[in-house]
């Protein structure tokens, strides 16, 4: 938990519960379902709890609005970001029905109800809009764009420079040059290790690519 009370402070008491729940929920779980790398679970909030909330920290979603999380595997980085974001609505979808078990089972236990979960391939959603689309490390870049850019909603004009508009947002690892050639599109790139000067950041990056 200092991980993340060390970048970020302003949270009520239900949410220190629901982050201080996590740890010992993923425990449990990842001896049934392995979910999680076992030489990951003890750092558990630094590796997966605040490398979600990096998001956070490069745009504020607004009360009302739709996010998909792209092969969210466990539940990252949605679970996370649905606990900053209360009054945010989550669709958490996965091709693996036992991650997802996971899923509901930690958002049951955690009291997290803004997180819904389907078992699907994400290319299979046809009827519903998202304002954006989240993912880490699931996909090359050309694949999430192809995959969310139907998905997206049009994006309204926001006032504040701190809220991106609508669009994928995701979390890759290492040289991305390539990667993002193929894609085919102009991200804006976000260095982690910029946001939480933490030797695990180096090379961690949050890529956005605008609707």
């Amino acid at each position: 938990m200092q991980e993340i009370l060390k970048y970020f402070d302003e949270f009520s008491d239900k949410q220190l519960q629901q982050y201080s729940a996590l740890a010992a929920l993923y425990k449990e779980w990842n001896e049934k379902i392995n979910v999680i790398s076992r030489k990951d679970i003890d750092s558990i909030y630094l590796h997966h709890v605040l490398h979600s909330l990096s998001i956070a920290a490069i745009t504020s979603f607004q009360p009302g609005q739709e996010i998909i999380d792209i092969g969210c595997g466990g539940g990252f980085p949605g679970i996370p970001l649905a606990i900053f974001f209360p009054e945010v609505r989550f669709h958490l979808v996965d091709s693996i029905a036992k991650k997802l078990t996971v899923v509901n089972a930690v958002c049951e236990s955690a009291g997290i109800t803004n997180v819904t979960t389907q078992h699907t391939r994400v290319e299979q959603i046809k009827d519903r809009k998202f304002d954006y689309a989240i993912s880490r490390a699931v996909a090359p870049l050309k694949d999430l764009w192809q995959w969310s850019k139907p998905l997206l909603k049009k994006s309204t004009p926001h006032t504040s420079e701190d809220i991106l508009a609508n669009g994928l947002i995701c979390l890759k690892g290492g040289d991305l040059h390539e990667e993002i050639s193929a894609s085919l599109t102009r991200p804006t790139l976000y260095s982690i290790y910029d946001i939480f000067p933490e030797p695990y950041f180096k090379e961690k990056f949050i890529v956005y690519v605008k609707k």
